[in-house]
């Protein structure tokens, strides 16, 4: 059984834990109100909780499909470093930028899912990834795309996807798989480096003028 079919059944089991049992799902939820009570364990438990099983699915579809590569290239101790660095940075990035929102809260797997998937573009920019499961396209048009409409979608206050984390998970993807495999990423792929590295530090700079005003 490989390591992200083991994450994708926990997920799945503290995911129906937390549809069917409220305090469950509130007790492990990310928190801005909970987190400044000291209860730090939510920048992680959180992805193991979803919305409902179409949220679930499309996240574990997603990590089925990309995490097996990522597995394969750098073993399953660095997967894990990925993935929940990507969930930890993805829930800090929320954090750093509603920590005055005592009343923000969110679920799910997508920072550390997105910070596999962008491991994946950083090494292997031209191969084909499929928009919507049906468009393919080149991996490196889809990251750019994917960040141009996350860093966008931090403009709607009243929008039930954490924006933030999201771009946190690609963050984590993207900075440590160029520290892990120097080589196969930015000596192989200069412009493509180059690429992700200005929209994501466009995108945080976008974000975070966007908190000063």
């Amino acid at each position: 059984m490989s390591l992200s079919t083991i994450i994708i059944i926990i997920t799945g089991i503290t995911t129906y834990m937390g549809l069917k049992d409220h305090r469950f799902f509130e007790r492990y939820k990310f928190s801005i109100s909970g987190i400044k009570a000291g209860e730090y364990y939510r920048f992680v438990t959180s992805a193991f909780l979803h919305a409902d099983w179409t949220h679930y699915l499309v996240n574990m579809f997603t990590l089925y499909f990309f995490g097996d590569f990522v597995v394969y290239n750098f073993g399953p101790l660095t997967f894990l470093l990925l993935y929940f660095g990507g969930v930890f940075i993805g829930n800090y990035l929320a954090y750093y930028f509603h920590k005055n929102d005592l009343w923000y809260s969110a679920i799910g797997a997508s920072a550390g899912v997105n910070a596999v998937v962008f491991s994946y573009v950083t090494l292997q920019p031209f191969n084909l990834v499929y928009f919507f499961a049906i468009i393919p396209i080149p991996a490196i048009i889809f990251a750019l795309g994917y960040l141009w409409y996350t860093t966008k979608g931090t403009q709607d206050t009243y929008s039930r996807i954490g924006h933030e984390a999201h771009f946190g998970g690609a963050i984590a993807g993207v900075i440590l798989t160029i520290f892990i495999d120097y080589e196969d990423a930015v000596q192989a792929h200069p412009l493509v480096t180059i690429l992700l590295l200005g929209a994501l530090g466009y995108g945080f700079y976008y974000m975070q003028k966007k908190r000063l005003y």
